[in-house]
């Protein structure tokens, strides 16, 4: 268990919802089995996870079990395009809104997660404190806001593109050697 503040995502949560119930939890709690955890967490992190930036990306590029949302580290969370270098300013605000997020679900004292984030009978209070969140993380990648959320998931892609375009090269880059290599020496074959 981790020995700081971490982030809860559960492994599955319902495609109804506009946002997956992320928790922020001190060591003090202990997760099951059914979540993932990342440990470590500020409440950036959690401000950024919980947002509908992050949402888009999960929409677009997250399993499936029937139709639910199934979260996973290797395919959702490790591919995600984190803004490239927010400001200190940027990261206050996101920490800001993450901390009203969290404060506003405190204030409904009996709910769960599932219960404050049902699409049915979310509070408005935490609609707005999300709708807040939102605009501060979205401030963090650019300034000018997304039309709508084709724009929003081209934006990511186009970024995670820039972030993985020096590792497909160095890639592309080691298997030219390889193959020149090998022709160069053809007693010492190597795979391309």
């Amino acid at each position: 268990m981790p020995k700081s503040s971490y982030l809860i995502v559960p492994e599955v949560s319902s495609e109804r919802r506009r946002y997956i119930p992320i928790g922020y939890e001190g060591p003090e709690t202990l997760s099951s089995n059914l979540v993932k955890i990342v440990p470590n967490a500020s409440l950036f992190h959690f401000g950024v996870l919980t947002s509908e930036m992050h949402m888009t990306w999960v929409r677009y590029v997250c399993g499936r079990l029937k139709s639910d949302y199934r979260y996973s580290k290797d395919i959702v969370y490790n591919n995600f395009p984190w803004p490239p270098s927010p400001t200190e300013k940027q990261v206050k605000d996101v920490e800001v809104a993450a901390q009203k997020v969290l404060d506003v679900r405190a204030s409904f004292v009996g709910s769960s997660l599932a219960d404050l984030y049902d699409p049915l009978t979310m509070p408005p209070a935490l609609v707005k404190a999300h709708q807040d969140l939102d605009r501060a993380v979205d401030q963090c990648y650019r300034k000018q806001a997304f039309a709508n959320e084709t724009r929003r998931i081209e934006y990511l892609f186009e970024l995670y593109e820039q972030y993985t375009a020096p590792l497909i090269g160095a890639g592309l880059a080691s298997n030219r050697r390889k193959r020149k290599q090998s022709t160069e020496n053809p007693t010492n074959p190597q795979k391309p």
